[in-house]
């Protein structure tokens, strides 16, 4: 009773904020719905999502974290934007009520391994063990099987797109990032390397990481960058 209520909250104040999604806010253009199948997804290693000139989806890998996340959702919903996240299962283990939050805030929720070991130092067996803990662990949280999945590191392997292709998970790979794992980032580091990819991609589908003080800290700053540059964020959903 007390997760339904919170989620009614939260539901309820993301309506309230909803009325100040003005001009002057990122906002959130379009919603596209996959269909929950094997699809391959980002330009870097897979076919580009239908994505017209100046679009962005925005996506968060490694939560959720209790120190970060929150910090991360606020960014978002100060700018009306939504987003996915690709979530550890040792982290929806942790923190079933944030994840929850994650997605009563209107944004989707996907998979990102079960331990973020990189796959190709795993044996097969290992890999495919891995894949079921986080299966289970998204279903035990969120009460359906999850739709999607991102390899850690990128790191793509046959026995793991085999076992996702027989699931219709669809994977979600990448077309540009801001390489934001350094603890030593600062929020202009940051923003030039968004620069930096927004004008050798002109957009796509962009990594960002949830746990990542620095990235919380520069989210502010790096919506607001999108938005005076002119992009316009699209959302990912699953039917």
């Amino acid at each position: 009773m007390r997760i339904a209520i919170a989620g009614l909250l939260v539901t309820l104040a993301g309506l309230a904020n909803a009325a100040d999604c003005g001009p002057d806010k990122l906002g959130t253009a379009r919603t596209i719905t996959l269909k929950r199948e094997a699809a391959l997804y980002g330009a870097l290693q897979h076919a580009p999502l239908p994505l017209q000139k100046n679009e962005i989806v925005l996506t968060f890998d490694d939560g959720p974290m209790p120190e970060t996340t929150p910090l991360v959702l606020k960014a978002l919903a100060d700018q009306c934007a939504r987003a996915t996240f690709f979530m550890v299962g040792t982290n929806l283990e942790k923190s079933p009520e944030l994840a929850r939050r994650v997605v009563a805030e209107g944004h989707s929720a996907g998979v990102h391994s079960q331990t973020h070991t990189n796959l190709t130092t795993m044996s097969e067996p290992a890999q495919l063990a891995d894949l079921r803990q986080v299966q289970a662990a998204y279903q035990t949280v969120f009460g359906k099987a999850t739709p999607a999945y991102r390899f850690p590191y990128l790191a793509e392997t046959p026995a793991t797109l085999a076992a996702l292709k027989d699931a219709g998970i669809t994977v979600m790979s990448i077309d540009l990032g801001i390489n934001d794992w350094l603890p030593e980032d600062t929020t202009e580091i940051l923003v030039e390397r968004l620069v930096k990819s927004l004008d050798t991609t002109g957009g796509g589908i962009l990594l960002m990481h949830d746990v990542n003080v620095p990235t919380a800290k520069a989210l502010p700053s790096l919506l607001k960058l999108l938005k005076q540059r002119g992009y316009s964020v699209v959302h990912l959903a699953w039917n």
